[in-house]
């Protein structure tokens, strides 16, 4: 795939670094069936939906995927960043990572700073495998929940590159970059358009008469604020009852 196809310009002044508040008050494009445009914010979405409609939100939960750390067990040690985007197993992960020229098989890349947290303050993680596009697969020294806990602690969240390139990351993002649907962890990118929702507006939506079904999707597929977008595998849990209902709504003819 030839990701310069997806190039464009973007004015510095169109992107927005940190989110709207209320978040539902971000401005969202109706495109009516006749091909009629028109300006509104996302409160608005009730008004564009009927009775019985289905709506899918993901619950994925972000986690903190960026890491910095250093090369170690040579004579020089340079900065590594690296972005987990599929976990493997309970102590491997693959990761984007820059610069991957820096890095070969067998090399360690020590996370975090000695005397912050993990136990040891740090985080070390043993190159098993390096592939041709910064693709690596990192085996850490810690495993199960006490990884997931040191992750947490040293990791910061992935913010998009057309962010990341323009402020460094700080306490916010943390809650900034999760959806309100956020509970099962495990997403390297945030579900975007769940971004925009609140308590306020998923309960207009139901008085509306539109149901909200809830899945878990992890395939992200993009390593946010490390390099290029990679595909990744997917996750997923759909429950039987958000297919079916969603199948039904499928088959009722709506009008313009």
């Amino acid at each position: 795939m030839r990701t310069d196809l997806f190039d464009f310009e973007l004015p510095a002044g169109s992107i927005a670094l940190r989110p709207a508040s209320p978040r539902d008050s971000a401005r969202m494009l109706i495109v009516q069936p006749d091909g009629v445009l028109r300006d509104r914010i996302v409160a608005d979405l009730p008004q564009w939906l009927e009775p019985g409609d289905q709506l899918v939100v993901n619950d994925t939960r972000v986690i903190s995927a960026q890491l910095t750390g250093r090369r170690i067990g040579r004579d020089a040690e340079p900065k590594i960043e690296a972005t987990l985007i599929k976990r493997l197993d309970g102590s491997r992960w693959q990761a984007l990572v820059r610069p991957a020229k820096k890095l070969a098989q067998g090399d360690v890349v020590r996370f975090g700073n000695e005397g912050k947290v993990c136990l040891l303050g740090h985080l070390d993680a043993q190159v098993e495998h390096k592939g041709d596009d910064g693709e690596i697969t990192l085996s850490f020294s810690f495993h199960g929940p006490a990884l997931e806990q040191a992750i947490a602690d040293l990791g910061a969240p992935p913010l998009p590159p057309y962010i990341a390139s323009k402020r460094a990351p700080d306490e916010r993002d943390a809650a900034d970059y999760q959806t309100m649907f956020a509970a099962n962890e495990g997403a390297v990118a945030a579900p975007t358009a769940g971004l925009h929702f609140t308590p306020m507006l998923e309960t207009a939506l139901r008085e509306r008469g539109v149901a909200i079904h809830r899945i878990t999707f992890l395939g992200m597929g993009c390593a946010a604020g490390a390099a290029p977008c990679a595909p990744t595998s997917s996750t997923s849990n759909f429950p039987p009852a958000a297919s079916r209902c969603a199948r039904q709504a499928r088959a009722i003819p709506r009008g313009c």
